[in-house]
């Protein structure tokens, strides 16, 4: 009767370590917008997952949801806070009542590329930095990993742009925020729409053109609808960010909030890098498939240019009359691009 009950102590021993081990392990659910055919999903998002995964030696599991699967860009926010979604991709351009200062990344002429976005909006955006404290800690949510998008070009599908005069009354897709007054200073119309509306708009015809990352052209499936490109004008930029609801965070043991902190660094210097080096090739790949490059005069270049700082002043002011810090984020931007990483 001792053997029986010393065996039978042995394998309640075994079933409460082996429960134990089990319930270590943590599937957090993550709400994005984007099709898995994006390099911001499989060199960012993805990147971030598996290297959680690895880290945490499979006690982090993901289940991500792409597409808008769960819910739509813009109510990114409420599916974290209503617990839809642990971890959600947030792109603040769609939802710029809740982060209007965070569109600074999206400002026209101050970073070209995208590593030096990137950094800056990670160091602002990460707990304890500016945009954390006025934007992301109030909504709820931690940001883990960052990523801003090399700069946007403008796209057309029928005109050519051979001047500023040829800009006057297009309707050109924007991601609003900045790249509205970016559009107004060209004289165009600035519509806005979330990415997966945009080639059904340009199919149509209710668009003339976009303001578009190159990079992000093919993963759209809009290199059929658009013709013309003007690559020597940069009309802003697109920022996004993988953010955990702060409940979701604060029930998680240290050792894997570290595990998902590293994660996070890992995915915006692997994303960013991978942005950077493939501008070039991405040019030559759309002039291959039939896209026409026009490049706008120096000229107009330079007017533009001396437009956006008056764009840049504006944004600010006005989020500053709004009791939001707008010139001291401004600043603090402009200085993490000058510092890099």
């Amino acid at each position: 009767m001792k053997h029986i009950s010393s065996l039978a102590a042995i394998v309640l021993a075994l079933g409460a370590g082996s429960g134990a081990t089990h319930a270590q392990e943590i599937k957090l659910k993550v709400a994005d917008w984007l099709p898995l055919s994006h390099y911001t999903y499989s060199e960012g998002g993805k990147v971030f997952m598996d290297k959680a995964t690895e880290l945490s030696k499979g006690r982090i599991q993901f289940q991500h949801f792409p597409a808008e699967q769960l819910g739509k860009a813009k109510d990114a926010v409420a599916l974290a806070q209503s617990g839809v979604a642990e971890i959600v991709n947030i792109a603040p351009a769609y939802i710029t009542e809740k982060f209007p200062l965070s569109g600074v990344v999206e400002l026209p002429g101050i970073y070209e590329g995208s590593c030096k976005g990137s950094y800056a909006l990670a160091a602002l955006a990460k707990p304890g930095g500016a945009l954390d404290e006025s934007e992301y800690k109030p909504n709820g949510v931690r940001v883990l990993f960052a990523g801003a998008l090399g700069a946007y070009r403008v796209l057309t599908a029928k005109k050519p742009i051979n001047g500023v005069a040829d800009f006057a009354g297009l309707k050109l897709r924007t991601a609003g925020g900045p790249m509205d007054q970016t559009a107004a200073l060209l004289g165009a119309n600035s519509i806005r729409l979330p990415g997966p509306d945009v080639l059904a708009s340009l199919s149509r015809g209710t668009l003339d053109g976009v303001f578009w990352p190159l990079q992000s052209v093919k993963p759209w499936g809009l290199e059929g609808a658009l013709k013309y490109v003007t690559p020597n004008l940069s009309v802003g930029s697109f920022s996004m960010v993988y953010a955990i609801s702060e409940k979701a965070w604060q029930k998680l043991p240290a050792d894997l909030q570290r595990v998902l902190t590293e994660a996070g660094d890992l995915a915006t210097k692997a994303h960013c890098e991978y942005v950077d080096r493939s501008e070039v090739k991405t040019i030559e790949a759309l002039k291959a498939g039939g896209m026409v490059q026009i490049a706008l005069p120096d000229n107009d270049v330079q007017k533009i240019n001396q437009g956006y700082a008056k764009i840049h002043d504006d944004w600010a002011q006005a989020l500053d009359k709004r009791g939001k810090p707008g010139t001291k984020v401004l600043e603090a931007f402009r200085q993490r691009v000058a510092d890099g990483r």
